[in-house]
């Protein structure tokens, strides 16, 4: 093996294999998805090179020139005492490198990076290029499998985020000689076969580390569970409400961790001299785009849809409650174009499926909301030299929209499970607040509806400029939670409140305990009742079992079930959909014996260079085993011609997870199913349109919003969790129709529904409804 140092003194690289230590050879220790390492000991007492410095460059090669290592020297050689010779004291240098992205580790991951059902390479690609684009070519990054959902960790480094990226997918990543590559494990088999005299059968040891499993339960994050739809009624001066639960909030992904609390997805104020390539993709063939004290400034367009565009990295999941704000907006004539828009694909007018169109008419500009591609709502006439806050409000019943995907290799096989995304309905409400006016001045609403299918991702873009001429001030895109409230009045019409911070035109602030304050001016009136729609919370959790397999264990008598509880760790399981994705996944490896297989090998000079991620195919006696390389080190024999030992480590996914990791703890809040199911997705649709259409003294007249199933219905009972045909306790009504109506009991109620079908026994709703109501009674 040869090593070559570049101190960056300018000399260039320098050879130092001569000088490596019989006693120290060089060493070199590669980790599946981290940073390798070359370590070795110099003498150079009897050489005129110098000793290497912190930072230097390390390359080492085979005696045919093929690349082992390249790196970098993080700290200073240490200094190891070898004896004294006539001219003095003699003293060998240890030291240890790391390869390149050590280069990537020492600097700030940048925040934002979310991923939602993208490509693990173009993941990948987005890291790097955010850490710092163009130290390295990503040209062999291939795209890889597709990874559900991703949020880089702001306190971790490149190589860790890497890392969860490559092992999310199935794959691994390495950076060699200025290149960051990502493929699919397995990419690579090495054949090594008893029978040609490449297996060496004495070196090899393997040994089955993890018993079989064909009936699992997994918990995974907290998850939204009932769709709750709470009813109050206004006295002209009660301002503030407490809801029966604490609302969910989706977990979403800040500066420094993932948070429940921060509600911020995106900001960006333009301050920064320059538009920040960290977050936005820019399409500018004209330079219409600029930053300037005014903030993003926008001097016109090529007159063409989709050319001029000011678009964010990162996808934006339309689950729950979102605030898309665009601030301090000026517009002037012959303004074209839209602003502040989500797009359902490319950014093109066509693909938008919410936004501010901007157009001219009669002279005047016209802002104007924009859906699915059509101009609703009412026009707004914007006035030269106002500033402008414009607010898209969206509330999505779902809160987790994209589906995890999980990956296996069985017998050298790789699966996927999961993935795919959550349809849902969504409720659109565009505002628009003049900066000039007072500060307590009610926001006007332009828009307010609901569209029944909805995407489950878009793109967000600041412009789309066909002819637009003004400045934005800031754009932010906050996760107010799953809240949404309608007042309805005595007379019939409806009005949706807004949810915010005082001085922001809105109605009242909801606390993240669920406590409701109306601002001065926007206090429930007499006769007026608002229905607050919120998720309640629970542990995601999935139990699956594998029928075949606890039949062929039964065999001799014994019982054939084998339970494994365990907790997803990575890639997040965000829902018990999730959680049932996963289970399939494990319940494949489980119950395979060759997936618990771990052990060693070790091989001199192998025939090709052996990296982390390969797999090796052992054959002996007619045999066949495939097993994925963990560990690879190689250490230099001191000799020639040259002599490389390979100590490999290897194990299959039962035996030390890459696409899955998990952990044999479970959460203490987790409500375990008491039986299996032999299938995912055993459940009916939950009822995200149900409402409350009328309350009196006497009942409540509920909508289910679906036809129930043949021969099945919608099953009432007074708490959540405890659903059956046999269960007598807490059951108020079982309808077979989809309008029905609740005989009133007390002036606070709870009530659970859930849909069920004909079948014995009969499948359920995943999960309830409720309707908590707070009004008088006859």
């Amino acid at each position: 093996m040869r090593i070559t140092i570049d101190n960056l003194d300018g000399t260039g690289a320098r050879d130092y294999s001569d000088a490596v230590a019989a006693d120290g050879p060089l060493k070199i220790e590669r980790t599946l998805n981290a940073p390798s390492r070359c370590s070795g000991m110099l003498g150079l007492s009897a050489t005129t090179l110098p000793e290497p410095v912190r930072r230097a460059r390390v390359v080492v090669t085979t005696d045919d020139g093929t690349v082992l290592f390249t790196g970098y020297l993080a700290t200073e050689p240490a200094k190891i005492y070898a004896g004294v010779t006539t001219t003095g004291p003699v003293h060998r240098l240890m030291f240890s490198a790391v390869s390149d992205e050590w280069l990537l580790d020492k600097q700030t991951v940048s925040p934002g990076g979310t991923g939602l059902a993208q490509s693990s390479g173009e993941l990948l690609r987005t890291l790097t290029d955010r850490v710092d684009a163009g130290l390295f070519t990503t040209g062999q990054v291939e795209d890889g499998g597709t990874v559900g959902v991703f949020a880089p960790a702001q306190a971790a480094s490149w190589s860790a985020n890497a890392g969860e990226i490559a092992s999310a997918a199935y794959g691994s990543y390495r950076v060699l000689d200025g290149a960051v590559s990502l493929r699919t494990a397995g990419a690579t088999i090495h054949v090594l076969n008893d029978g040609d005299g490449t297996l060496n059968v004495a070196a090899l040891r393997t040994a089955s580390v993890r018993e079989l499993a064909n009936d699992v339960t997994l918990s995974g994050d907290m998850e939204p569970a009932a769709y709750i739809a709470e009813t109050f009624q206004g006295d002209g001066t009660t301002s503030v409400f407490d809801l029966a639960e604490a609302p969910y909030r989706p977990t979403r992904i800040t500066h420094t961790a993932a948070s429940t609390t921060s509600s911020q997805i995106f900001l960006d104020s333009f301050n920064q001299g320059t538009i920040n390539p960290r977050i936005w993709k820019r399409s500018d063939p004209g330079s219409f785009l600029s930053i300037t004290s005014a903030g993003l400034t926008i001097a016109g367009g090529n007159g063409l849809d989709g050319q001029t565009t000011l678009a964010a990295l990162d996808l934006i999941e339309m689950g729950g409650t979102l605030v898309v704000e665009a601030g301090s907006v000026v517009l002037n004539s012959p303004s074209t174009g839209i602003v502040c828009g989500l797009y359902n694909g490319p950014v093109l007018a066509s693909n938008c499926f919410a936004g501010y169109n901007v157009r001219q008419s009669g002279g005047a500009t016209l802002l104007v909301p924009f859906v699915n591609g059509v101009e609703v709502g009412t026009p707004f006439t914007v006035q030269n030299g106002h500033n402008y806050t414009l607010r898209i409000r969206l509330h999505c019943p779902e809160t987790e929209r994209v589906l995890q995907t999980w990956y296996t290799m069985v017998d050298g096989v790789m699966e996927a499970y999961g993935g795919g995304s959550v349809d849902a309905p969504m409720s659109l409400l565009f505002e628009l607040v003049d900066q000039g006016a007072a500060s307590n001045t009610p926001a006007t609403v332009l828009y307010s509806s609901t569209v029944v299918t909805s995407p489950a991702r878009c793109t967000y873009a600041a412009v789309n400029s066909v002819e637009l001429v003004g400045s934005i001030g800031y754009c932010r895109i906050r996760q107010a939670g799953s809240v949404w409230m309608v007042s309805t009045f005595s007379d019939g019409s409806q009005l949706t409140r807004m949810t915010g911070a005082a001085g922001e035109g809105v109605d009242c602030m909801v606390s993240p305990a669920g406590r409701i304050t109306f601002f001065a001016g926007r206090i429930p009136v007499v006769g007026e009742r608002f229905t607050v729609w919120y998720r309640g919370r629970r542990r995601a959790v999935a139990r699956l079992s594998d029928a075949a397999s606890v039949a062929a264990e039964q065999q001799g008598g014994i019982p054939g079930a084998a339970q494994w509880t365990g907790k997803v760790m990575h890639p997040p399981a965000r829902s018990s959909q999730d959680c049932e994705a996963a289970a399939q996944a494990v319940l494949r490896f489980a119950g395979s014996r060759s997936a618990a297989v771990s052990g060693s090998y070790a091989a001199t000079n192998p025939a090709e260079d052996i990296w982390p991620g390969d797999v090796l195919d052992l054959r002996s006696g007619g045999d066949s085993l495939k097993v994925i390389v963990r560990n690879v080190t190689i250490e230099d024999g001191h000799a020639r011609p040259e002599l490389r030992q390979y100590r490999i480590a290897f194990a299959n996914d039962w035996a030390e997870g890459l696409g899955m990791k998990l952990s044999e703890s479970v959460a203490v809040d987790a409500l375990l199913p008491e039986t299996a199911a032999s299938a995912p997705g055993a459940v009916l649709a939950n009822l995200q349109n149900l409402a409350l259409v009328s309350a009196t003294g006497t009942a409540l007249q509920i909508d289910a919003g679906i036809d129930p199933p043949a021969d099945g219905g919608f099953e009432v009972r007074r708490r959540d969790w405890d659903f059956g045909p046999f269960v007598d306790q807490d059951l108020v009504l079982r309808s077979p129709v989809r309008s029905f109506s609740i005989p009133r009991e007390a002036q606070a109620e709870r009530y659970y529904v859930r849909m069920y079908d004909g079948s014995n026994p009969p499948v359920y709703s995943r999960f309830s409804s409720a309707v908590f109501t707070n009004l008088p009674v006859a």
